[in-house]
């Protein structure tokens, strides 16, 4: 009950850092996806450059995001800005993965049919290919984006925006009475943001993909 009340006590800041959190994550994963497609397209037929691009975005998953954070920090300051960097290259690993997995996967018969037809590379890359790999692309730009909207919280170390100040103003209050409640509540806030961004990418996939396509 406690909880409860807390939240309707706070429900405008839990609703002003719920939609800075959405903002920074939404930012980080459209400039992940723009690279990250980017580099897949570029990559999936080259297997030296493919396996390089993605032993780099793979590695980068390993830094641990408070030290990329405080790294980050220095050159870009605090805030938003290294935030978004730091969630851009987090994401990057899946996005890229998927749209090399969905362009390699497409049947090869297809590609030669398009040949035949006189297709360009660039049309049958933009035309066939990347049409078909779509449903794979967007299920990795979907888990990007679950998967930024936790690591987003930690960002509050540098002043970035969103539930993290709920979270890490309770870590630091711990032992008074409203420490549980702020940890819950970002913690909620976080949840909360992943059910919604899982619906929106589910019903964008299924209205991008062909029904041909459609699982």
């Amino acid at each position: 009950m406690d909880f409860f009340q807390f939240l309707i006590r706070r429900s405008d800041d839990f609703f002003a850092l719920g939609i800075a959190h959405a903002v920074v994550v939404i930012v980080s994963v459209f400039l992940a996806s723009i690279i990250g497609i980017a580099l897949g397209v570029l990559s999936y037929q080259r297997p030296r450059v493919r396996d390089f691009i993605l032993g780099l975005t793979g590695a980068m998953l390993t830094i641990p995001s408070f030290a990329l954070f405080i790294l980050l920090m220095a050159p870009l300051g605090l805030g938003a800005r290294p935030v978004v960097v730091a969630l851009t290259m987090y994401g990057l690993m899946p996005i890229v993965r998927n749209t090399v997995t969905g362009l390699s996967g497409v049947d090869p018969a297809i590609v030669e049919a398009a040949k035949g037809m006189g297709l360009t590379r660039r049309q049958r890359l933009w035309r066939i290919e990347f049409p078909l790999a779509w449903p794979v692309v967007v299920t990795g730009i979907r888990v990007t984006t679950l998967v930024l909207l936790g690591i987003a919280a930690v960002g509050d170390i540098v002043n970035g925006p969103g539930y993290g100040a709920f979270i890490f103003t309770g870590l630091y209050r711990v032992g008074t009475p409203v420490a549980v409640n702020l940890v819950l509540a970002g913690t909620l806030g976080v949840v909360l943001l992943a059910i919604v961004f899982d619906l929106v990418f589910r019903l964008i996939g299924r209205l991008t993909t062909s029904k041909g396509l459609r699982s």
